[in-house]
């Protein structure tokens, strides 16, 4: 990637031999032996640059692909492990396990689907691919019944929504940890308040003296999500996006 760089600019810089031949003869025939040389310096940087644009999506692609391909097969783990934990309670007779290892397979098929009618494809992606990313932090999700943000929000607010979850989640993961390997939960509810889109998180508290969830007040101000004080005492911060497409 770093020679296709360099190729283009060592090409650039090579127009300065018959530039100067230019300068030097002022003959008709320099001139359009310069007038080649500017055509095919340009034909060639943007062949050049074309196929570099070629390999970063090439390479943008195959990681979305390997993510999805990740997904999918924690996923399948989860529910073959789901399904073993069901059929050895139904094995051994415990009708009322059984009956909670249903419900609780329930609430996550429910709870998955509400997450892939949220609308905003990158934030769909980030909340379902976040069980892979080995984080220490659970993360839970519940959305208000019906909620749908593509019909509320622009594709760029919901773009913007998606970055400042996603900082959250991090200053969360970094702030207040006490010990390597400490496992914290946290939960976010999406919903609507008066009109507007409502991100509440909710977790262990996080201390005041903590710089990165603290930068969470100020970074997103000028914008459309803006932070503010929690509505109930049970969250840590909340985001409010104003509706409107």
């Amino acid at each position: 990637m770093n020679y296709w760089k360099k190729v283009p600019l060592a090409v650039s810089c090579s127009v300065i031999f018959p530039l100067v031949l230019v300068i030097i003869s002022k003959t008709l025939v320099s001139c359009i032996l310069l007038a080649f040389w500017l055509v095919a310096v340009l034909y060639y940087v943007f062949k050049a640059m074309d196929k570099q644009l070629e390999e970063q999506r090439r390479q943008t692609q195959q990681r979305m692909e390997d993510t999805a391909i990740s997904v999918l097969n924690h996923h399948r783990h989860d529910w073959m492990n789901d399904l073993q934990v069901l059929y050895g309670y139904i094995r051994l007779g415990k009708n009322d396990k059984s009956i909670q290892t249903v419900e609780r397979i329930k609430d996550r098929m429910t709870e998955e689907s509400k997450i892939s009618k949220l609308g905003v494809p990158s934030l769909i992606f980030y909340l379902q691919s976040y069980r892979i990313s080995g984080s220490l932090v659970v993360l839970s999700v519940e959305v208000e019944d019906g909620l749908r943000l593509d019909t509320l929000i622009s594709p760029e607010d919901g773009e913007m929504l998606t970055g400042t979850i996603a900082d959250t989640v991090r200053a969360y993961q970094f702030s207040n940890r006490s010990s390597w390997g400490e496992i914290r939960h946290l939960l976010i509810r999406f919903g609507q308040d008066q009109g507007d889109v409502i991100v509440r998180f909710e977790g262990e508290r996080v201390a005041s003296e903590s710089e990165a969830w603290s930068n969470l007040y100020t970074m997103k101000q000028g914008t459309k999500v803006i932070a503010e004080p929690p509505a109930t005492g049970d969250a840590l911060i909340q985001f409010r996006v104003t509706c409107g497409i």
